[in-house]
């Protein structure tokens, strides 16, 4: 589906789900640019990618998320696999710009270049303080910050230091505290079910649980494909909520010990430019997968939040480096 196509099609079925969604409402009045803690722009574009490298494959990526228009990419993880974060560096800021809000987790090809004086870490921690934001925890491991009113929680669970259980109750205690309407949790590696390649089970399933349970959107990378999970009430369980392709999150209450009610999906994007693999695994609890069986190319997905001036719609769509969509969702925030 081209974009013409997309953009007709999406906006009618928007009036159809939302009933007749207008600008304005809510925290989406699009009055200044909602720095830190305030209310999300109308219409604000997200870039979401994973396993970049730094080349024509991955500078084409950055020259879509630059077409599309998208304000803030978040990459989870893998950022160049030469271990040479100045050139990472350079690259981004020549194609997006210095002052650009590019945010990263920690990926396993990271890990060697990420601490000291050059080091992946001390470029991000720059780049946030050029932009005044600050953040809590460590930054791209165990951290958090809220951007144009998003609450974002950048993780590296089972790496550097930081442990499964660790990874699983800050989410967890993070997302209770936070009053945000979007949350957005975003690391790494996967559980093998999580993924539709080759991957193994290597961050544990509590993560993903307390993600799911804080009403939180799951971003992952490391296998290099695209795939989306349906709505779901269980991640370990692999517990389908609805097929619907408007997602609706919902937060667990803890008062109701014998019920959990939280609900949510994951998604792996990584397409970031560095290899497209297949897909190895079929399991019902996707709603789309795009890898080297479905003739994929590299792209990246994105996600307008407060979508037309309504503060708890998103509208996602995958875009392929032809311009075509490969996916497209709507997600409804917790309520």
């Amino acid at each position: 589906m081209r974009r013409t196509q997309l953009a007709l099609f999406a906006m009618s079925l928007l009036f159809v789900l939302s009933g007749c969604v207008g600008v304005g409402g809510p925290d989406g009045a699009g009055n200044g640019i909602g720095g830190n803690g305030g209310p999300t722009p109308v219409n604000f574009k997200i870039a979401f990618i994973a396993d970049s490298t730094i080349g024509s494959n991955a500078d084409a990526v950055l020259n879509l998320i630059l077409s599309e228009n998208a304000e803030m990419v978040i990459h989870a993880g893998d950022l160049d696999y030469v271990d040479n974060p100045p050139a990472f560096e350079d690259n981004v800021n020549g194609i997006l710009g210095a002052d650009y809000p590019y945010f990263y987790s920690a990926g396993n090809h990271d890990v060697l270049a990420w601490d000291g004086a050059d080091g992946y870490r001390t470029f991000l921690e720059a780049r946030l303080n050029r932009l005044g934001i600050p953040w809590n925890g460590e930054i791209g491991t165990k951290s958090n910050f809220t951007y144009q009113g998003i609450f974002f929680l950048a993780m590296a669970p089972n790496q550097l230091g930081i442990g499964r259980t660790e990874a699983a109750d800050y989410i967890r205690n993070e997302l209770a505290a936070n009053t945000a309407t979007w949350s957005v949790v975003y690391w790494h590696k996967n559980q093998r079910k999580m993924q539709v390649g080759g991957k193994s089970d290597e961050v544990g399933w509590g993560v993903y649980e307390e993600a799911r349970r804080g009403g939180a959107i799951i971003v992952t990378g490391h296998e290099h494909s695209y795939s989306r999970t349906y709505l779901m009430s269980h991640m370990q369980n692999l517990t389908v909520a609805n097929m619907d392709n408007m997602l609706q999150l919902a937060i667990d209450d803890p008062a109701t010990t014998t019920v959990d009610e939280g609900q949510g999906f994951a998604f792996v994007s990584g397409l970031g430019g560095n290899s497209i693999r297949d897909q190895e695994l079929f399991d019902p609890h996707w709603a789309t997968a795009y890898t080297s069986a479905q003739n994929a190319t590299f792209g990246a997905l994105f996600g307008e939040f407060n979508l037309n001036g309504d503060a708890t719609l998103a509208y996602f769509y995958f875009m392929d480096l032809n311009g075509v969509i490969q996916d497209y969702f709507f997600v409804r925030a917790p309520g």
